[in-house]
């Protein structure tokens, strides 16, 4: 039988693509506080890391915080935890989930026709019960893709954004979507835009102790 695998995420895109890979995860949703997960990274990261949190900082501890909120809400039996944690960085700053319609149509503005990276952090952790207790294993790391917008012009935005879809994804875009015909290009990981980068899981796993076909779910290994 397959390690349960939980997805600490509600992104149907993230689910989509673990369960093409073979995953058949159960979706946990955790209650993080994402703005003070990201307050107190930032407060702290000069100190303990000597330098300021990086984007592809910000979104690792988003996704570490993700993964241990769901982690601790786990009974005793063996399990791994994955979060995740996706924002866009165009001319140094972050971008989310656009709050509304407005910001998304001024997100997509500044982007047409530029390029920005997607980096997506990765938490992942083992849980393996034993006579001495329950031992949790945590690794991370940032996945980071170069994205190239077309050069939109405005009622293409203005659809766009009318569709709804860019309010609810990281960046305002998606390449799986709606939004693919507005990216010219991207290098590196497509999985990694789409929100889950698989070559990187199976990385994590490994430092776990841990191979890819050992979360495929049963009918990905016949």
């Amino acid at each position: 039988m397959p390690i349960p695998f939980i997805l600490a995420s509600r992104s149907p895109a993230r689910l989509a693509t673990l369960r093409s890979a073979g995953i058949e995860p159960t979706v946990h949703i955790s209650d993080v506080d994402e703005d003070a997960v990201l307050a107190a990274a930032a407060d702290t990261f000069p100190i303990e890391r000597g330098h300021a949190l990086t984007p592809a900082d910000a979104v690792l501890e988003l996704a570490r915080a993700k993964a241990e909120a769901v982690a601790q809400l786990r009974d005793e039996t063996e399990a791994i935890v994955l979060g995740c944690d996706s924002m866009l960085e165009l001319a140094g700053e972050i971008h989310g989930k656009p709050a509304s319609a407005d910001v998304a149509r001024d997100r997509w503005r500044l982007m047409r026709g530029r390029t920005g990276v997607l980096h997506t952090g990765h938490w992942l952790m083992r849980i393996r019960p034993s006579d001495d207790g329950t031992a949790i294993s945590g690794v991370g790391g940032t996945g980071s893709t170069v994205v190239h917008f077309a050069d939109l012009d405005d009622e293409e935005i203005d659809a766009y954004v009318a569709t709804g879809e860019p309010l609810h994804v990281a960046g305002a875009f998606t390449v799986d979507g709606l939004g693919g015909p507005f990216v010219e290009k991207i290098d590196g990981d497509h999985h990694n835009v789409v929100g889950v980068s698989l070559p990187l899981v199976r990385e994590l796993l490994s430092e776990v102790g841990l191979r890819i076909p050992d979360v495929w779910a049963p009918q990905a290994a016949l």
